[in-house]
């Protein structure tokens, strides 16, 4: 029986089930079928193929990285032959086969210890024996425990007491033996130098104090790593107890420290040998955390604060945008993931891949660890309108697995054309009772009760404003973050219009190269690809779209979506029913019976397609499904108002507004045709 070195328990080996995949496995077996498929394993790159990459884990044992399981192309791989690269076995076939997946890690560091994996010994999970395998760490502490063991060994004790007899008359021998002391009790009672992370260049080889907070905690095979943050930087901090045992086990990720430690470099980097570590309380964490605020907050806010265009619709909420970047460097600066959350349609995908492509560099500066942007920064579109509980649910599920396997922070959630109304404030506070972090921003209609719940919300119906495009909202966001990628985000806003496009808009466009033929494919590209799989991010296909890394690829998928909408159109606006109210002409359509269910176009896309088609003959358009009511019309129409009045009237329909102004209804099906009739009704009312 041994221990896990992660959390201590007892196990057959060195690692428990829980923590299994936390760790990376040196492998010396000669036989695929010893492999432990989910294990993740050390290799090295054996050849490119078309279909993949094949990886050599063991001298005579290869597997199949498939190029489905990378995320990019294979050429975008940095990888050469021989090079070490870190995988994980998926399955081992009965003929020898062996399937690998992808892991984000791609250094022995960024693995919470080493373990190996010999058919030969008495587990299959074991300590390295040999120090070309053990932490550097737990070698040197392990060599300097040695070293300082034989000073209180036998032999001077022997000699003392062999020579009293001797030289018991001249006792005064003793006393210059005494007076030899005080030299090297001065040295070890020497103070410590109290440094900055951002000094430690100068202090290498000597005794040194930091203050800070602890941002995260690995336990390796040898040392525990602390990663301590002040205001200056971040510098790992090793602390060995022995071999894969957790050292200060009171101190916990979060907490606000004084540690007293040797610089020294390890492989190229500075690191810190903890001799003491200490959590500080009171007054003096109080003063380390306003350091470390003060300090973030002037490094997270942006240099230049200026609008991506100017744009007097977006500069009543320039403040917001400012404060929501401020909330986004920071994040990024503390070492929080960044998860954007933006609707699956075109504007929430121009706005949130707009935020990613600005986040990114930050994330690759700020970080060393290989693939950072793959764990520090994640697009999750959201397969409906609002950030509900399901949503929140799965996000809090996720962040707590990562705080609890990884010591990871809790993330900072960037809600995209989402998060704005009422719909969103079970999410919302879901997110809150775990002290999540939250920025949402929304170019359509929000209400007062979100602007309480989101840690920032940026609208311009808020501010008194109009609506704006939520694509060119995040896109002006996405400039505040990242003032290095204003000309690559530069053309996004005005891919966002499906018509009248703004001057400002299409000539930032066309100065960054993207005509208007060229920015109408990128736009009906986008608007297909985000049906399909709504829920998935799509990294690699949408960058390609968006920044025409394949010059054919978005007037190819373009094209599909053209022919699939046109006959979608053609269907629909021959079961268009006319009717009149008080002046109000109406079209409605019941979108249930003259509609392909679950095939393209979505039920919001093909209305507002069927509305610039018929917009110059009436006023408003119906949108009627089973269940659900949607409106789109020339004048502003508050559709909460609409379904309110309903309610009122239809008390026994189960009328329920969803949305702000731009929301839609929903309603009990039996009571459909009455309904409509009452719809008809207010919002002729409402435009009188």
């Amino acid at each position: 029986m041994g221990t896990c070195i992660i959390c201590g328990s007892s196990v057959d080996g060195r690692i428990c089930q829980t923590h299994e995949e936390d760790v990376v496995f040196e492998f010396r077996g000669d036989d695929a079928n010893q492999l432990i498929p989910g294990r993740y394993y050390e290799g090295t790159v054996d050849g490119f193929a078309e279909f993949g990459v094949f990886v050599d884990v063991a001298p005579s044992v290869t597997g199949l990285l498939h190029r489905s399981e990378i995320p990019g192309r294979i050429e975008s791989l940095d990888w050469e032959d021989g090079e070490t690269v870190y995988v994980q076995v998926d399955e081992v076939h009965g003929n020898g086969n062996v399937d690998l997946s992808w892991s984000i890690r791609q250094s022995e560091r960024d693995f919470r210890g080493k373990l190996i994996q010999d058919p030969d010994a008495e587990t299959t999970a074991e300590l390295p024996e040999d120090e070309d395998a053990a932490p550097a760490g737990a070698v040197e502490q392990v060599e300097t425990e040695q070293e300082a063991e034989p000073e209180p060994e036998s032999e001077p004790e022997q000699e003392a007491e062999s020579e009293p007899e001797p030289e018991s008359e001249p006792e005064p021998e003793p006393e210059p033996e005494s007076d030899s002391e005080p030299e090297p009790e001065s040295e070890e009672s020497a103070e410590p130098v109290h440094v900055s992370a951002g000094e430690l260049e100068e202090f290498v080889g000597e005794l040194v104090s930091l203050e800070g907070e602890l941002t995260s905690t690995r336990q390796t095979s040898g040392p525990t790593v602390f990663e301590l943050t002040d205001e200056t930087g971040v510098v790992e901090c090793a602390a060995f107890v022995e071999a894969g045992v957790r050292a200060y086990p009171e101190i916990e990720t979060g907490d606000v420290v004084r540690l007293v430690g040797e610089v020294e470099r390890h492989h190229g980097e500075l690191q810190v040998e903890t001799e003491e570590l200490d959590e500080l309380t009171g007054d003096a964490r109080e003063t380390v955390l306003a350091r470390l605020n003060d300090a973030l907050d002037e490094r997270a806010r942006p240099d230049d604060t200026s609008l991506l265009v100017e744009d007097d619709d977006i500069a009543v909420v320039q403040d917001g945008l400012v404060n929501a970047a401020t909330a986004v460097r920071r994040a990024v600066a503390e070492g929080r993931p960044v998860i954007v959350r933006h609707t699956a349609d075109v504007d929430g995908y121009v706005a949130g891949a707009a935020i990613e492509r600005a986040v990114l560099p930050l994330v690759r500066e700020e970080h060393a660890v290989s693939n950072a942007e793959y764990h520090y920064i994640d697009r999750r579109p959201l397969d409906g309108d609002f950030y509900g509980m399901e949503a929140a649910t799965n996000d809090v599920t996720s962040m707590l697995e990562a705080e609890q396997r990884h010591d990871e922070k809790h993330p900072l959630f960037v809600l995209v054309g989402t998060g704005s109304t009422r719909e969103s404030l079970d999410g919302l506070g879901l997110l809150d009772a775990y002290d999540a972090r939250s920025v949402a921003i929304d170019g359509g209609y929000a209400d007062g009760e979100a602007a309480d719940a989101a840690t920032v919300l940026v609208s311009p119906t808020q501010e008194g404003g109009d609506a704006v495009r939520t694509g060119v909202l995040g896109a002006h966001l996405a400039a505040l973050v990242n003032a290095d990628a204003r000309d690559d985000i530069a053309h996004l806003p005005a891919a966002a219009f499906w018509e009248d496009t703004p001057d400002a808009y299409a000539d930032a466009a066309s100065d960054a190269g993207y005509e208007t033929e060229e920015l109408a494919d990128i736009r009906d590209a986008i608007a297909l690809e985000a049906f399909y799989q709504s829920y998935e991010d799509k990294r690699e296909l949408i960058a390609d779209l968006l920044w025409e890394e394949n010059d054919s690829l978005a007037a190819h998928v373009a094209g599909q979506f053209r022919s699939k909408l046109d006959t979608e159109l053609e269907t629909a606006r021959r079961h268009l029913s006319a009717r009149g109210e008080g002046g109000v002409t109406f079209d409605v359509l019941d979108v249930g019976a003259f509609t392909h269910k679950y095939d393209f176009p979505p039920e919001d896309l093909l209305l507002d397609a069927l509305f610039r088609d018929r917009k110059d003959e009436v006023d408003v358009l119906v949108g009627a499904n089973e269940d659900e009511i949607r409106l789109r019309s020339t004048e502003h129409v508050d559709t909460r108002a609409v379904g309110e009045a309903v309610a009122e009237e239809l008390p026994d329909a189960g009328v329920t507004p969803r949305g702000a102004d731009d929301g839609h209804i929903e309603f009990l099906r039996g009571e459909r045709d009455a309904v409509i009739d009452a719809v008809v009704d207010a919002v002729a009312a409402q435009l009188d």
